[in-house]
């Protein structure tokens, strides 16, 4: 069960990298729109938005793969923490009880970067990646 556990939690986490990158390429505006809104304006020019999507798309195959795992999963886990770090306010206090601006729909960000986490410290376990199909 531990096997198929991580193929899938890989799988998804990856693959939410890569939405994430497309989204940034097909709806730039949408990307633009978070980083005003939850990363104090950075990165959001259009062009910034695009290299990040393709960076995003890159980094969400090679999780998705299983492949050069020692680098990527770090760097996914930076990528989904500074998400999570963006949303903190829904993390705390889903409801907003106390702090303004909290969304109950963004609280799985701290799930993702605690998933992202496993991965990572969990990489000599997944059997199923192309790294260790390929004994690296």
């Amino acid at each position: 069960m531990k096997r198929w556990g991580l193929f899938l939690l890989r799988v998804t986490t990856g693959w939410l990298l890569v939405m994430w990158g497309l989204d940034k390429l097909v709806n730039v505006a949408h990307g633009q729109a978070v980083a005003e809104a939850f990363y104090l304006g950075i990165g959001s020019q259009a062009i910034v938005q695009n290299v990040f999507g393709v960076l995003q798309i890159i980094l969400g195959a090679l999780v998705v793969l299983g492949l050069w795992r020692r680098r990527a999963y770090p760097v996914a886990f930076i990528v989904v923490a500074i998400t999570a770090l963006g949303v903190w306010k829904s993390i705390i206090d889903p409801w907003g009880w106390v702090l303004e601006g909290s969304n109950v729909l963004f609280y799985p960000s701290a799930i993702i970067a605690a998933a992202a986490l496993l991965l990572w410290g969990t990489i000599d376990e997944d059997e199923m990646t192309l790294d260790a199909k390929m004994g690296g």
